[in-house]
């Protein structure tokens, strides 16, 4: 089987920037590493108990438990998923944010726009 026949239809791998951009600089983000590379496995375990948190509230309705229990546990549910995003976003802005202000230029603005926009995300919910 040839390379084409194996990946036909799989969607291919993001294209990964070896050389630096007009600043000389080339960065783990010019490679495609992002900043939550180095805590992946962690992220995703948490993400896996907050999974299982949100199987719980649905067995706890199932079980026609009381009102209070359930909502004591989405608080909790709630406070996980909040904690994990912001983490990310202080991944995002140690990582892409730093990254884009060492290029300087019209990067470092549209990163800084994309954080604060994703912050006013986060504090609607």
């Amino acid at each position: 089987m040839t390379t084409t026949e194996a990946g036909a239809g799989a969607p291919s791998a993001p294209e990964v920037t070896e050389v630096p951009d007009e600043t000389g600089v080339l960065t783990d983000h010019d490679r495609g590493v992002h900043g939550y590379h180095k805590q992946k496995d962690e992220h995703l375990k948490r993400l896996r108990r907050i999974e299982g948190q949100i199987r719980g509230l649905q067995r706890m309705v199932d079980e026609d438990v009381y009102c209070i229990d359930i909502l004591t546990q989405v608080s909790a549910s709630t406070k996980a998923l909040q904690s994990f995003a912001l983490q990310l976003l202080e991944e995002h802005l140690r990582h892409c944010v730093a990254d884009a202000a060492v290029k300087g230029g019209a990067e470092v603005d549209a990163k800084v726009e994309e954080a604060t926009k994703a912050i006013g995300r986060l504090l609607r919910t």
